[in-house]
């Protein structure tokens, strides 16, 4: 679900860095899912205009400059995809920087809070069940390096969030499963719109979930009460074969002939049909089935 993960990424867009030891982390982890390095720099890689933007704002927090490079269109996914590169010596200042960030994070929570939104913001998305999928719940955030995708999940653990990573061709993607779990990482995050979204989610499905247990519940019983009226008619048209319905009392013989008549009713309509409770009607049913039993088999 794309529109989710937009919702995530602007969600987390708000909450910038008010600190340069956060500063430092986001641009790190956005550095570790979207930047490829070139000969004399490196180029930060974008669909979205807004996260372009946050780059090159935390970016300019440590006296660097990035321009954008290339701006081309993706007519089958339509959106756009800008390129931003960063070269020289601000380049090598800013990979040096956050280079040595690493390993340290999980000291500083605040600034580990920081990388963790960032990378999300630069790498991460979000699927969520609708209407017919067999897939559920999926939130997860692609690396170019194992150890960074290892990372994330270290500085998710900060916060008893727990994630694994599975490598994914020539990336690593850090996830976390079930809706209980996202909803933990996005509230730790202060995606609260997100959030809300998952809840209305996870309630709408929780209730289609109760309305398919109730139907087929009550095609179940309908079918147990089918094959029970069935079996009744087949006993009951043997007594009369055999000329034994004949011979019963009188309230035995005016249920079996009820029964014979309206083979398809259910035991309540049945029993409002003679006029008698439904226990007493699941009395005479017994009792001619025992007949049955005692004399046809």
């Amino acid at each position: 679900m794309t529109n989710f993960s937009n919702e995530i990424r602007r969600d987390l867009l708000v909450h910038v860095p008010s600190t340069r030891e956060g500063a430092a982390a986001a641009l790190a982890a956005l550095l570790a899912t979207g930047a490829y390095l070139t000969a004399d720099g490196f180029e930060m890689v974008s669909e979205n205009e807004r996260v372009a933007q946050y780059f090159v704002r935390l970016a300019e927090t440590f006296g660097a400059h990035p321009e954008v490079r290339e701006a081309t269109r993706d007519p089958k996914r339509r959106r756009d995809k800008l390129t931003i590169f960063c070269g020289g010596e601000e380049a090598v200042r800013i990979l040096s920087m956050t280079h040595s960030l690493h390993g340290r994070l999980g000291s500083d929570r605040a600034a580990a809070l920081c990388y963790l939104r960032a990378a999300l913001i630069g790498g991460g998305s979000c699927t969520l069940p609708h209407d017919g999928a067999s897939t559920g719940y999926h939130l997860e955030c692609v690396f170019f390096a194992r150890e960074r995708a290892e990372e994330f999940c270290e500085l998710l653990f900060l916060f008893e969030l727990f994630g694994k990573v599975v490598a994914r061709g020539d990336t690593f993607v850090a996830y976390v499963k079930s809706r209980e779990a996202i909803s933990d990482v996005l509230f730790v995050l202060g995606a609260d719109n997100a959030l809300k979204k998952l809840n209305a989610v996870s309630a709408a499905r929780e209730q289609s979930n109760n309305e398919n247990r109730i139907q087929n519940c009550m095609a179940g019983n309908a079918d147990k009460a089918a094959t029970a009226s069935a079996r009744q008619a087949v006993a009951l048209h043997e007594l009369r074969g055999r000329g034994i319905l004949q011979t019963l009392p009188e309230p035995l013989r005016e249920t079996a002939a009820a029964r014979l008549e309206h083979p398809t009713l259910s035991m309540a309509e049945l029993a409002a049909l003679l006029g008698i409770s439904k226990g007493g009607l699941n009395h005479r049913m017994r009792r001619l089935m025992q007949i049955h039993k005692e004399n046809c088999q």
